[in-house]
Parts: C-alpha cells; structure tokens; sequence
C-alpha cells in the first residue's frame, strides 16, 4: 500500500488536536511503516514513534486516489505498545 498524500477534513483535525494533544504533523510522520486493516472494517490502523516522540495510532481509510482519510489519532494504548514493539524488530 503506497499513500501519496492525505486528507484532511478540519471536524476531524479539530478533535484530534482538542481531545487526543494530537497534530497533523504527528500523524504524517506515521506512515513510514506498513498499515493494517482492521479485523471487518474498511479502516486501517498506522503505529508509530512520531517525531516528537510519542507513540500513536492513526486511523485512516485508504482512498483509490492513494491518499489516507485520516479519521481519527491518539496515543498508544498499552496493548498496541507491545503489538509495536514485537513487529517493530
């Protein structure tokens, strides 16, 4: 899967910044590791170390034009650290 850009709708900018301290920037700099779908969801999930240093959770639907409708992003819960942790070696 190659995602050559994204979307961003400002509903969703405007949660992930009030509610989850999350930036756009953050969220891009996500995406240098594969995705995975979600088990029955056309939604994909991307885990990775942001720039910044936090570790986060972007959820996206993968458009046909190669872009990612980011829908929403947070931090890491636990769990996802350790799923992380163990693909990432």
């Amino acid at each position: 899967m190659k995602i050559e850009g994204f979307i961003w709708l400002a509903d969703i900018v405007d949660k992930i910044e009030s509610k989850h301290g999350v930036t756009v920037s953050e969220v891009e700099s996500l995406f240098t590791s594969k995705p995975s779908r979600i088990k029955g969801e056309n939604v994909y999930r991307a885990l990775g170390q942001a720039g910044s240093g936090r570790y986060l959770a972007a959820f996206f639907i993968y458009k046909m034009t190669r872009e990612a409708l980011v829908i929403s992003a947070r931090a890491m819960t636990d769990r996802e650290k350790k799923y992380y942790a163990k693909r990432k070696k």
